[in-house]
């Protein structure tokens, strides 16, 4: 006579040998996750490991880096028709990033001037990078400055949240810098701002514009490997 419970399911009910089996096969499908995942993320490690670690000791970078790196605020911007724009929607391309009042002093454009002229410069990689204004007040743009910013990504965000994430004391005030953010929406660099001072000659000035565009240059060509144009 068979002692074996009486089976209503589809299915026969599993068997010992079965369940100490089960242990094994999670441990196996975990590692199977986790090499997945490692495969994934290793044309992005390596671009990066390439840019900080197998360089030159002679080479210097014009720009800070950022360490640790910070991701892209969970916050809601506005556009200039004051339509909400979620910040996470910038990832997927290299941000040139400023941040100014919406007045924008001489400093400020020529800021915005040398992110378009950047972005301009770098010919068929341009399409990887967008240039991004960030208002940090409720002011109107002046109609003159309009035209200025066809091709740009211009948002408001509050001051108190642009400070957060880019504000860093011991490397002055927000305004005039130029800030860089990966294709992960983590800010990782942070240019100095152009000096605007009266005896500042104008081969100064392109010297700056062009240092940034080297360091700009160097992150595309080492993450040509896994970051394509657009989103």
């Amino acid at each position: 006579m068979d002692d074996r419970p009486v089976d209503f399911a589809v299915h026969s009910m599993p068997q010992a040998h079965e369940l100490a089996q089960q242990p094994e096969r999670i441990r196996s499908g975990r590692i199977k996750m986790l090499l997945v995942l490692a495969v994934c993320a290793a044309p992005v490690i390596a671009s990066y490991f390439t840019y900080y670690v197998v360089r030159p000791a002679a080479r210097t970078n014009f720009g800070v880096l950022v360490e640790p790196q910070r991701p892209l605020p969970e916050l809601v911007a506005q556009d200039l028709g004051g339509k909400p724009v979620p910040m996470a929607i910038l990832r997927g391309q290299w941000l040139v990033m400023s941040v100014a009042h919406a007045a924008c002093d001489a400093t400020c454009e020529s800021t915005l001037f040398l992110q378009r002229q950047l972005r301009a410069g770098l010919g068929k990689d341009k399409d990887r990078v967008e240039w991004v204004w960030l208002i940090d007040d409720d002011a109107p743009v002046p109609a003159a400055m309009l035209p200025r910013l066809e091709g740009s990504t211009t948002l408001r965000i509050p001051a108190q949240s642009a400070a957060q994430w880019l504000g860093d004391g011991a490397a002055g005030p927000l305004y005039g810098a130029i800030y860089l953010v990966d294709p992960l929406g983590n800010y990782m660099m942070r240019f100095p701002a152009l000096d605007l001072q009266p005896e500042s000659t104008q081969e100064a000035k392109l010297l700056h514009a062009k240092k940034v565009k080297r360091d700009v240059e160097r992150l595309l060509r080492a993450s040509a490997s896994w970051d394509t144009a657009g989103r």
